[in-house]
Formats: structure tokens, C-alpha cells, sequence
């Protein structure tokens, strides 16, 4: 790993702090501000506007459930085992991440769902209501589909479409409106691999 693209390089607590499979966060770093979202824990800034968000979304008649937010480094750790045991590693790796370089550990990552369970963690979650109304809005709260269809090669990561992550209105306008991966709009190189 090279010195530009080490964890230091920006504030652990910073909103828009890319981690990925070449920038793991320090292995110290816990939240200090998680608050509870709705049944999970965010960070409080992105734990205010998922909830603007869920509650705009009910408004236009779109349920909009939480399945998964903060997690511990232990319970990356974890997750990561249950998918290597079941997948392999490659398999794993391109499902979840490794502990360190998970985005659910900074608290500003949220998996979304709906309430019946419909394409839980699945791509047809897309199709649904929920999944609709999200890739249209999610930006205006300040989440992005972090892990976008077709940037496997930059992300590292298979389309989630049910995976969010709170980077403020203006870095989520300027990524949804062009198109590109966070790590191709704040400069970052791809990160396909560890």
C-alpha cells in the first residue's frame, strides 16, 4: 500500500473517508456518535437523514425497512467467516468485506430492505418499490449505492442495490449526477482486490 492511499491520509471521523479493499480503517476506530436509526446504529448526522429519508419514502407510499447499519469490528470479523465458510474466499471477498475495510464499521453505511423480505440483500431488491425509490432519492438525504452495477473493477464488490452509504447531499448529488464510483469522483484509484 502506498503512502497516498493510507487510512491517515484522511480523517477516520471525515463523512466522505473511502474505505475500500486497499483502505482499511485504523484498527482503533470506533464511532463516536452512533445513535440509534430506527433498529440499527449510524453515525448521528446519517442516522437524521436516513430517517428523513424513510419517512419521505412512507410519505409516497414506499416502506423502506433497515436491515443492517453499524457493526463492530468483531461482527465484520464474523460475517466475513460465515461468508468464506459458505462461499470461499474469492467468494467471500466479492461479497463482503474483510474486517478493517468494511464501510458498516465507520456507522455511515445502512443495508436497506423491505418490510416483507422481498430480494432481501438480493439484486432483484432493484426492481421493488423500495429499491426504486431509493436509487431515485437516496442522494438528496446523502446516500449513494456505494457498490453500482457494472464498477466491480473499481469497487471490488458485486451490485449491491440495497447498500447505502452517507457521504452528505453535495458528495451524493455530484456522484449520482455523474455516474461514477466514490472512489472515481474524490479521486481515489480502484480497489478491485486486497
Amino acid at each position: 500500500m502506498d503512502a497516498a492511499a493510507a487510512p491517515e491520509a484522511e480523517p477516520p471521523d471525515s463523512f466522505t473517508l473511502v474505505i475500500n479493499k486497499n483502505r482499511p480503517l485504523a484498527a482503533d476506530y470506533v464511532p463516536a456518535d452512533l445513535t440509534d436509526a430506527g433498529g440499527l446504529l449510524l453515525r448521528a448526522e446519517a442516522a437524521e437523514a436516513y430517517a428523513r429519508m424513510v419517512g419521505d419514502a412512507a410519505a409516497e407510499g414506499v416502506a423502506v425497512s433497515p436491515v443492517s447499519g453499524y457493526r463492530s469490528r468483531e461482527e465484520q470479523s464474523r460475517l466475513h467467516a460465515s461468508y468464506t465458510e459458505k462461499y470461499g474466499q474469492e467468494g467471500a471477498d466479492s461479497l463482503s468485506a474483510r474486517p478493517g475495510h468494511s464501510e458498516h464499521e465507520t456507522g455511515l453505511a445502512v443495508d436497506i430492505g423491505n418490510p416483507d423480505g422481498l430480494c432481501a440483500l438480493e439484486r432483484c431488491f432493484e426492481g421493488t418499490a423500495a429499491g426504486s425509490w431509493t436509487a431515485a432519492n437516496a442522494h438528496r438525504y446523502g446516500f449513494l449505492i456505494r457498490y453500482p452495477a457494472g464498477a466491480e473493477h473499481i469497487t471490488g464488490y458485486a451490485y449491491e442495490p440495497w447498500h447505502l452509504r452517507y457521504v452528505g447531499p453535495e458528495v451524493a448529488g455530484g456522484v449520482h449526477d455523474s455516474g461514477v464510483t466514490l472512489e472515481e469522483f474524490l479521486g481515489f484509484p480502484a480497489a478491485p482486490n486486497y
